[in-house]
């Protein structure tokens, strides 16, 4: 579910800025719209606008979405958190120490 989840998660997030950078700007930018036609007649710049601005909002609300349906899916994978109403967090035991060794290394030749 998480897999399928983030791959729609993905898709959305590539959508949302190709629709972002195909937006007109004040200063032109990469806008679809212009003198020359835009789509080829097939919409008005108005049109285009309000159409790119519909897409945006849609896009924005399933990125937001999915943004709150990873978060709460990766939420029971956390670690506790000290609750500071729970009281003190328990502490592992420490390590036990090395045995010694059993024989005593043999002597090196010189």
């Amino acid at each position: 579910m998480t897999t399928v989840l983030t791959v729609i998660h993905l898709l959305v997030a590539i959508a949302l800025v190709g629709v972002v950078l195909i937006q007109r700007s004040e200063g032109g930018g990469l806008g679809m719209g212009g003198s020359s036609g835009g789509m080829g007649g097939f919409m008005s710049a108005r049109g285009t606008a309000n159409l790119l601005t519909r897409t945006t909002g849609i896009l924005a609300a399933a990125f937001m979405a999915t943004s709150i349906a990873l978060a709460i899916l990766a939420g029971g994978h956390s670690k506790r958190v000290a609750d500071p109403l729970a009281g003190p967090m328990p502490v592992p035991a420490a390590p036990a120490a090395p045995a010694a060794p059993a024989t005593p290394a043999p002597p090196v030749a010189r």
